[in-house]
């Protein structure tokens, strides 16, 4: 139990009376960390949540966003942190197969999955194995089930070897009228429980995640739910089906917190009362106690809200598709959650008191940010170019997503490995999906990398052609309870706000996972952040070079902001310093130019786009490159600068809000004349080298070798 003796005293002052054990049980779980958000939820309040496209914001399973007249878009984010560290293959499992839950909930048919993930350097034996198993779980989920993982995010640094980072984003496509929300309106209607039957594992799961790993957190294996992906295959269908059939009232899965958290959070959420049935509900071991199966968080079950009448015609799905199926209780008048076992009441309470616990205003100390000049010893451009580009954290992905099923459903328009995943909605539209986060950043100022990883995963579904429309997060932070890393936090979430707000793209979704850290040693702050965006099929645009002679074009201003940045982590293995600075004015102005480009008359003249991030304009020239085997030459001269630096700093600074994109050369004057934002014509696309200045520094298929290999001379 994690219930503090102010939590004690407060849910005995509303009660009137001392809790038995089940009921201390339930409103322990509820008050974790991780179904209460009871820490962040004052901070949170923070973020804009309404906007022109938006039909429902953060409270529900998933966001809602209009993506035109007929459909919405359900996404939402999760995480799986502490199960993965302990089992990753199931772990990971289970954090795909949570959030599958959570869209389908909302009455929406999964498309996509992306995953953001993070671990410890490769060469660290647990790291890589804990690697391997959170992709093939990640991986083997999704294919069984047939979502396409579409994308994501993988990074590698010492301060996740301890506290791997899980996170997973999914997108689902419902029609606006058959939306369906977490709620229980109806009195007289029943809880009808169907999927997976109730087990013993993932009790406590929620408790589990709400504290910090230590080296004893193995013996909480038992609280690692268990992955069943092929019975979540015939929840997803018989779903779709009873939706289709039947006039639900309201649907909620079986996450964290197990039926103790669903049940109350569908009562409470129309301010009824629930009656629960415990010798209904279907169990897959013997002689369990009621404890255990209201605190059960067995994977792959589902609560619909029921029409009496209508129970006969969903057993009857649920019993075509093989799964089991219980009506296992009331709503009911009142206010009140009732548990009774062969009609004995043995729990009784207030749903919102379970649903609603208090919020705690944790204290802050804010922390000194370090401005301070690094003078290094910079290595050949050569040398530094072939090192960055066989970093784990810039190298090919392919060994990640090639194990993926990405084509499933045949809507993937664009492959893995591009700034965003591309898919078809219809004849005429798609979306485009994006996960980033910088942690170095964030580490080091945590509003500039908070409003960085929004403006980042901003950047990537603009670089592809798409108007951003709302962003879900995964926020991984360490202990609530130390001032510093909730200071941390509230910087970061002021920072995504403007970024969020300034682009007219509502935060409609997330989670916090707080927490993440292990014997005192704390994970770089992770505001992992995904983004919605809609475009016409017609403006497609991808960052792979396509014609010789084609010109090369950078939007945007380059500061002196080599501090944070990938260039300072692989070569010096430095995390020190101030990073770059958000500038939101330029930020919005240069990607709003780019996107006007993108749909004016002259859409055919821009011929690839990719934007300027993690390792500067080197590293995004070089991807460009080496996704088409062409070479390119540039003139450092050309680029628009703010002060001296050296070209070293120059090419690898890692300045937010710029893009660099082909322009075919007769259409070149057109172009800048109608970019009303600092840009300028830097290089052309020729020849089978990466040159600067005239001076050819490496043949790309030289580069190549480096960059396809950087993950398998690690991995089996």
């Amino acid at each position: 139990m994690t219930l503090t003796q102010y939590e004690k005293e407060y849910i005995q002052g509303i009660l009137k009376r001392d809790m038995n054990l089940l009921e201390e049980g339930m409103l322990d779980v509820m008050f974790s960390e991780h179904c209460s958000y009871k820490s962040s939820r004052p901070i949170l309040s923070l973020f804009p949540s309404e906007g022109e496209n938006i039909i429902l914001g953060p409270g529900d399973d998933a966001g809602l966003v209009s993506i035109n007249d007929k459909y919405a878009l359900a996404v939402g984010m999760e995480s799986h942190n502490h199960p993965s560290a302990i089992e990753p293959y199931g772990g990971a499992g289970t954090g795909v197969g949570g959030i599958l839950r959570d869209i389908i909930s909302m009455g929406a048919m999964p498309i996509a999955i992306l995953d953001s993930i993070r671990f410890g350097p490769l060469e660290d034996e647990k790291s890589r194995y804990l690697f391997e198993h959170v992709v093939k779980g990640i991986s083997d989920y999704g294919n069984r089930v047939g979502i396409p993982t579409v994308g994501g995010e993988l990074e590698f640094d010492e301060s996740f070897k301890a506290n791997p980072l899980v996170n997973v984003m999914c997108a689902g496509l419902v029609e606006k009228d058959k939306i369906l929300r977490a709620i229980a309106p109806n009195v007289g209607d029943v809880f009808f429980l169907m999927g997976g039957t109730t087990g013993r594992d993932g009790i406590h799961g929620v408790t589990f995640a709400s504290e910090e790993l230590t080296e004893d957190s193995e013996e909480d294996r038992p609280a690692v739910q268990v992955a069943d992906p092929f019975t979540k295959k015939k929840v997803l269908e018989a779903s779709l089906e009873i939706f289709e059939n039947i006039n639900v009232s309201g649907c909620k899965d079986l996450g964290g917190g197990g039926l103790t958290c669903c049940i109350s959070e569908l009562a409470d959420s129309s301010e009824n009362g629930a009656i629960i049935y415990l010798n209904e509900i279907p169990l897959r071991e013997e002689k369990m106690t009621p404890y255990e199966i209201m605190l059960s968080e067995s994977q792959e079950r589902m609560v619909f809200v029921l029409n009496k009448e209508d129970v006969k015609k969903a057993h009857a799905i649920c019993e075509k598709h093989e799964i089991s199926s219980s009506v296992i209780g009331e709503v009911k008048s009142g206010n009140n959650m009732i548990v009774l076992d062969d009609n004995t009441e043995i729990a009784n309470l207030p749903t919102i008191l379970l649903a609603d616990p208090p919020s705690i205003n944790r204290p802050m100390t804010p922390i000194k940010l370090k401005d301070k000049e690094i003078n290094l010893k910079d290595p050949e451009l050569k040398d530094s170019l072939l090192k960055m580009i066989s970093s784990p954290n810039l190298s090919s992905k392919k060994w990640v997503y090639k194990q993926y099923d990405y084509e499933v459903q045949i809507r993937t328009a664009v492959k893995p490995g591009d700034d965003a995943a591309i898919l078809k909605i219809d004849d005429e539209i798609a979306i485009a999906l994006s996960a980033d986060s910088n942690t170095i950043h964030t580490k080091l100022s945590p509003y500039d990398g908070g409003a960085g990883s929004v403006a980042e995963s901003i950047r990537n579904v603009i670089s592809c052609g798409a108007k951003p429309y709302a962003v879900v997060d995964c926020l991984n932070f360490g202990n609530p309870e130390n001032p510093e890393i909730l200071w941390q936090f509230q910087e970061c979430i002021k920072g995504m706000s403007e970024v969020a707000r300034s682009f007219n793209s509502p935060v409609i979704s997330g989670n916090v996972s707080f927490y993440n850290e292990t014997e005192g040693i704390k994970i770089n702050p992770t505001p992992a952040c995904g983004v919605i965006g809609v475009l016409e099929l017609e403006n497609i645009r991808t960052m792979e070079f396509k014609n010789e002679n084609d010109k090369i074009v950078l939007i945007g201003k380059t500061y002196d902001e080599i501090n944070g940045s990938e260039y300072h982590r692989t070569i010096h293995n430095l995390e020190e310093g101030l990073p770059p600075k958000i500038r939101v004015e330029s930020e919005v102005s240069n990607g709003l130019a780019l996107l006007n480009l993108i749909s004016s008359d002259d859409k055919k003249a821009i011929t690839a786009v990719h934007d300027c991030s993690a390792g500067g304009i080197a590293i995004t020239l070089a991807e460009m490159a080496l996704s088409s085997d062409l070479g390119f030459e540039i003139d450092s001269s050309k680029i628009i600068t703010e002060g001296e630096m050296s070209l070293n700093n120059l090419l690898y600074s890692e300045t937010h809000g710029r893009y660099i994109l082909t322009v075919k050369s007769e259409e070149l004057e057109n172009v800048l004349n109608e970019l009303d934002v600092p840009s300028s014509c830097i290089g052309e696309v020729k020849g089978n080298s990466f040159k600067v200045d005239s001076k050819e520094i490496i043949v790309i298929s030289d580069l190549k070798n480096k960059y396809n290999n950087a993950l398998e001379k690690y991995m089996p």
